[in-house]
């Protein structure tokens, strides 16, 4: 990739930042949906809560980035200022990887301010380097599954509900909330193929509550579903193009 798409790139995800991400209802999108859901479970168990933790900043990192991510491509097609983009010297892959980053900064301010947070009042101590490398790679990963599913469809409200399906379920089988060791053979399959799963594990890594031994796994399996989302949406948004 040339200079001039990543310096494109970056000006598309600081634009975009401004433009979209920051705003009162990406971010109360982003980070008070999985607080105030965190908190109901916190509510009903409260000692077990720093098993808990994990799973809020996953949660976090998978709301947060795909807040405005489903929206942002498909209404800037549909207003016809994603195609002046190319008025410029970049390529349609750098328009992508500047949507990309710019749904990964956003989300990696909101995921900061929980697991920093969450630190602080329950006095954790977190291992800082397993914790960024998981929270980096996490972030690209679902940042640019926000940007795949966008490029399927052609309306926003589309890629909302297409979304949503995959979120949601993510979010019961991934074991945010509940063990993925105590769920039945069938749901524990399908944790397997599920990205969130492997942030989840990673986070315990860092967070200290599981040992680290599977971390190198972890991210692994991530880079592997980044490469599943990241290409594909970069070749079906040139198709878009032309």
């Amino acid at each position: 990739m040339r200079w001039s798409d990543i310096r494109g790139a970056i000006c598309i995800a600081v634009k975009d930042m401004k433009t979209y991400y920051l705003k009162p209802p990406a971010i109360s999108w982003g980070i008070v949906f999985p607080v105030s859901w965190i908190a109901a479970f916190y509510l009903r168990n409260p000692r077990d809560f720093t098993e808990l933790v994990p799973g809020l900043v996953a949660m976090t990192i998978l709301f947060s980035t795909t807040a405005a991510e489903a929206v942002v491509i498909n209404f800037e097609l549909r207003m016809g200022s994603l195609e002046r983009l190319l008025l410029a010297p970049i390529s349609p892959k750098a328009v992508l990887l500047g949507k990309v980053l710019g749904g990964t900064a956003f989300g990696f301010i909101m995921s900061a301010v929980v697991a920093a947070g969450a630190s602080a009042i329950l006095g954790l101590r977190p291992n800082v380097f397993y914790l960024l490398v998981i929270m980096s790679l996490s972030l690209v990963v679902f940042s640019s599954l926000g940007a795949l599913v966008c490029v399927m469809v052609r309306e926003v409200f589309e890629a909302q509900t297409l979304l949503n399906l995959p979120r949601f379920l993510m979010v019961f089988v991934s074991g945010v909330v509940y063990p993925v060791s105590g769920m039945p053979v069938v749901l524990r399959f399908f944790s397997r193929i599920m990205p969130l799963t492997y942030v989840v594990e990673g986070l315990r890594s860092a967070f200290g509550v599981a040992r680290p031994a599977t971390i190198m796994v972890d991210v692994g399996m991530l880079t592997v579903f980044l490469v599943l989302f990241l290409i594909p949406a970069m070749r079906l948004l040139e198709r878009k193009f032309e």
